[in-house]
């Protein structure tokens, strides 16, 4: 009696523990999924000039990692060229001649010179020419895309940057604007629209990369160390996930 006393007891304490595990998770997620996600907002001077917050409803914070493998996974096998070949016994010229007859020699037996056990003669089983290029669903690509913004947003490494307007399209100028921001690493530089100064100024510099807020992918905001997106981009980004 005694014993079944102590399960019981036992079993009641494991029950309000697991309770207790579980509530704090709910609380945790719900905390989570109501967490709002803001920017600072700095003009080409490196000041700050305001906030921007993002939709909650879309840039929640969560990141899912099977899907951002997958996304990975197919970039870098479109991004593969597929040129390496080899050349079989059929494809080697030359080798139309027998060496020697067939029997009588002592030697093994040849039909040809081109034979991969010859010098100079085809390769068995070798690399040829083929198309490594392969698509995942739109959903998955948008949802890894998203996944992606939310990794940034979570490490704290974007930031919003009022204009970036160039006379000319001088290097150092744009150079003077990474350096006002105090950015390090590589830096992806989203735009509302590339202006021609923009992107012939960005172009030398290894350490910038300029896109326009339609054209970026989920390998550019991974590959980069920050991300720097203009105002309108900004504020034009939802239409990306949008149905």
């Amino acid at each position: 009696m005694a014993k079944l006393k102590t399960r019981r007891a036992r079993a009641k304490k494991e029950k309000r523990i697991a309770d207790e595990a579980s509530s704090r998770a709910k609380r945790a997620k719900t905390s989570k999924e109501e967490q709002e996600f803001s920017v600072p907002i700095y003009n080409s001077s490196g000041k700050e000039v305001g906030k921007y917050s993002f939709d909650k409803k879309i840039f929640n914070g969560k990141v899912n990692e099977a899907v951002l493998y997958q996304a990975v996974l197919m970039y870098n096998a479109n991004s593969r060229q597929g040129n390496a070949s080899t050349k079989t016994r059929g494809d080697v010229s030359g080798g139309g001649k027998k060496p020697w007859r067939q029997k009588g020699t002592g030697r093994a037996r040849a039909g040809s010179t081109r034979s991969p056990l010859w010098r100079g003669g085809g390769t068995v089983f070798g690399p040829h020419t083929r198309d490594f290029h392969y698509d995942i669903p739109k959903k998955i690509k948008r949802l890894a895309f998203l996944s992606s913004l939310n990794s940034k947003l979570n490490e704290k490494r974007v930031l919003g940057i009022d204009a970036i307007s160039l006379k000319e399209p001088k290097t150092k100028l744009f150079k003077a604007v990474i350096k006002a921001l105090k950015l390090e690493g590589k830096n992806l530089f989203v735009m509302d629209a590339v202006d021609e100064n923009i992107m012939r100024a960005s172009r030398n510099l290894k350490e910038a990369f300029v896109k326009n807020y339609k054209d970026f992918s989920t390998m550019d905001v991974l590959n980069c160390d920050n991300l720097v997106i203009s105002k309108t981009a900004l504020e034009k980004l939802p239409e990306r996930f949008a149905e």
